[in-house]
């Protein structure tokens, strides 16, 4: 898996209207190509560049867990320098604020429409297959982190997008009633089904590191305008 682990798959552009049941409100977003992970980041990836095995449950082809939002970035600058790439976040020296540099080919986390995209691969439904053939959710986890790559994949190739681990996206939930708190998307092996939906969506502290949150790859194809 460790070969697997960084594999980037090319997504097509498209449209995606994003929902949200709390506040009733959908939105569509048009989106130019770019790079998805077909795998969440792993935690031999992940100790490989960080030397720091930060999960909570310890096996090297499952999913980086109990990983914050800021660590994610951290991660994709890191990950950016060791291949050559040019960072896609410019952090901060006070270590709170971030810019993405949207010209910059390096590693990032996805927007959440670039995740729902990803994630539905054409498909209209709730799920991308039967979920418990794609999906480690509560139904049938044991309650406990699965390798990642162990389910079947979406039409486009993508594993875990449902399950296993919630995936940190780049926007920010809601700054008016919850600042700073980013947008988690895809479900995570404690919850129930409900949770694992391509439309689903969570939010946590950007400081805040859950043993069901991991994060995956993205690269942009063309500079974002």
């Amino acid at each position: 898996m460790d070969g697997c682990a960084g594999k980037m798959i090319a997504v097509p552009s498209g449209r995606v209207t994003l929902s949200d049941r709390r506040t009733q409100r959908s939105w569509s977003v048009e989106l130019a190509p770019y790079e998805l992970a077909a795998f969440p980041v792993t935690q031999a990836l992940y100790r490989q560049v960080t030397e720091v095995r930060p999960s909570a449950a310890q096996g090297a082809d499952l999913p980086v867990e109990s990983v914050s939002w800021w660590d994610a970035v951290r991660f994709c600058n890191a990950l950016s320098r060791r291949d050559g790439f040019a960072p896609a976040y410019h952090l901060h020296a006070d270590g709170e604020g971030i810019e993405w540099d949207a010209s910059a080919n390096g590693y990032r986390l996805p927007t959440e429409a670039e995740w729902e995209h990803a994630c539905r691969a054409g498909t209209t439904g709730p799920h991308y297959g039967p979920l418990d053939e794609i999906a480690w959710y509560r139904g049938n986890s044991h309650e406990q982190l699965h390798d990642a790559g162990g389910k079947r994949p979406n039409p486009w190739g993508f594993h875990d997008m449902l399950g296993n681990v919630w995936d940190w996206c780049w926007d920010v939930y809601d700054a008016e009633v919850y600042g700073d708190y980013r947008v988690l998307r895809g479900g995570g092996w404690f919850d129930e089904h409900w949770s694992c939906r391509a439309s689903a969506r969570r939010r946590s502290h950007p400081t805040f590191r859950v043993d069901d949150v991991g994060f995956r790859l993205a690269r942009s194809l063309t500079p974002v305008v």
